[in-house]
């Protein structure tokens, strides 16, 4: 390992701790008594959940969203994904890691549930970060077939820049230094997780090249068929925005949107070859009226037991039958 690797390891290591303090929190409050029954034939589809960055599966508040779920339709098994079963390292992966070889551990953990792997289908909720990984998912394996996905705040298009320093902050500036000069170096792609979903729009030849996971899921090198036949399996593909979100940027990537930091101009996803050429089957998806756009007010992952709730009732509230298939 050279000697920037090995400082940039410790400085990445550092860093998840800096981190954690500048990101929000869900302030939903958790219920000591939260019981679930494993899904029925006749009753509500499993609920899949991924985290964001800085969370960990077992975190109270992340818990609370599966009593909601079963509040809202009562019978709802909900698992929550995690890389690993200590809840500190677990939180650490958010930072640390391999997305692919992320990707590819839940897409295995999942098709050996001994409850998800015997149903029909799933539903699939991502939290920020963790909704491009949901994505991932049923583009690249989808088994059990999710039925609809619904994301809060992810970055789907991306992010153009990384988390602001605080003026005092000099681990995360020391981070953000090397970063930005190491953005598309195989040791940054392969091992911080946020750097694997950056996007420079004024360096696309960089990112094509070097990408380590998005541009491969959005099929911006080369249209892998079978990752748009598998989102166009979805029923519902429903996608949020925080309406005042700024650690997200651009906020507009939960939408698929681009965005130009020198004109301040906002490409919309209908505007784009990603959706003219239908490079994931969005239009697709559009045109049939299975695609939604959804603002959620306020700041980057304030969510609502409301909104989650109404989200839960409109999205998640069918039934499937055994012999039920999603198409």
């Amino acid at each position: 390992m050279t000697a920037l690797a090995g400082f940039l390891t410790i400085v990445l290591g550092l860093l998840s701790c800096s981190l954690a303090a500048l990101l929000p929190q869900s302030p939903l409050v958790p219920s000591p008594n939260q019981h679930f029954t494993s899904p029925q034939s006749s009753g509500p589809l499993p609920l899949v959940v991924w985290h964001g960055l800085g969370d960990n599966y077992k975190a109270d508040g992340l818990r609370s969203v599966g009593e909601i779920a079963n509040a809202a339709n009562p019978g709802t098994y909900t698992y929550f994904i995690r890389l690993d079963d200590d809840p500190s390292s677990d939180r650490t992966a958010t930072f640390l890691g391999n997305v692919t070889e992320q990707v590819s551990k839940v897409c295995s953990d999942l098709a050996a549930h001994p409850i998800l792997s015997k149903a029909s289908a799933i539903n699939a909720l991502g939290f920020s970060q963790g909704g491009q990984f949901l994505r991932a998912y049923v583009e690249r394996c989808n088994r059990p077939p999710v039925h609809t996905l619904v994301t809060l705040g992810s970055q789907h298009n991306g992010i153009s820049e990384f988390q602001h320093c605080g003026e005092n902050d000099w681990v995360c500036q020391s981070w953000d230094g090397y970063l930005k000069r190491n953005t598309w170096s195989h040791f940054v792609q392969s091992r911080l997780v946020p750097a694997q979903y950056y996007r420079d729009p004024e360096d696309l030849p960089g990112y094509l090249e070097n990408s380590n996971f998005l541009a491969d899921i959005n099929n911006e090198r080369a249209v892998k068929v079978t990752y748009k036949e598998n989102l166009k399996k979805l029923s519902k593909f429903v996608m949020y925005m925080f309406s005042e979100d700024v650690t997200v940027v651009p906020k507009e990537s939960a939408w698929f949107a681009d965005y130009n930091q020198t004109s301040e101009e906002i490409t919309w996803l209908e505007e784009r070859r990603i959706y003219k050429e239908d490079w994931l089957g969005l239009q697709w998806m559009d045109k049939r009226k299975r695609l939604e756009f959804k603002i959620a007010e306020g700041k980057h992952m304030q969510l609502s037991e409301e909104l989650l709730s109404d989200a839960f009732k409109q999205y998640f509230g069918g039934c499937a039958s055994s012999d039920e298939k999603v198409s």
